[in-house]
This record gives C-alpha cells, sequence and structure tokens, in this order.
C-alpha cells in the first residue's frame, strides 16, 4: 500500500474506534468532510477503509451470531439487511 492508503486505513481505525466510544453513527462521514475539504483522493481512500472494516465487522458479528445460535440448537437468523444506508457520504 502507499502512504495515502495507509494513512486513510489508520484514519478508518482510528475513527471507527472513536464512533463507537462517541455512540454516533455519523461520525465517519463528518470525518470523511473533513478530509474531503483538502484531499478528495484522500477521502475516497478513507471512505474505502471505513466501508471495508465495518463490513468485515458486521460479517464477523454475524458469524458469531449464527455459531452461537447452531450451538444452542436456535434456528438460524435471517442476514441482516444490506449496508448500504449505513454509510453514505
Amino acid at each position: 500500500m502507499g502512504i495515502m492508503d495507509d494513512l486513510s486505513d489508520d484514519l478508518a481505525k482510528d475513527a471507527i474506534k472513536a464512533m463507537d466510544v462517541i455512540g454516533d453513527e455519523q461520525f465517519i462521514q463528518q470525518v470523511s468532510q473533513v478530509i474531503g475539504a483538502t484531499s478528495t483522493t484522500t477521502q475516497e481512500a478513507f471512505n474505502t477503509a471505513a466501508r471495508v472494516r465495518l463490513a468485515e465487522r458486521r460479517a464477523r458479528d454475524y458469524i458469531l451470531q449464527r455459531v452461537k445460535e447452531h450451538k444452542a440448537g436456535q434456528a438460524p437468523t435471517a442476514p441482516p439487511p444490506s449496508a448500504e444506508d449505513d454509510f453514505e457520504v
């Protein structure tokens, strides 16, 4: 990865951690706007990194939930709805 991708990924990790602490789902959008005011290229890299990391988290949560349900003999729950509305910029 190049410096822009590395920095954008680091920012995405930090923004997701901050979002969890703050409890504001819009926080990543706000950070994206701050980045975009200076560099739209970096903003796009940040948005991609944030989306990938949030999608990975969501998938892992679903995997853990399904395994837990299986072990408990419960019927499996359906996958969560599409994440397209979770992160808009």
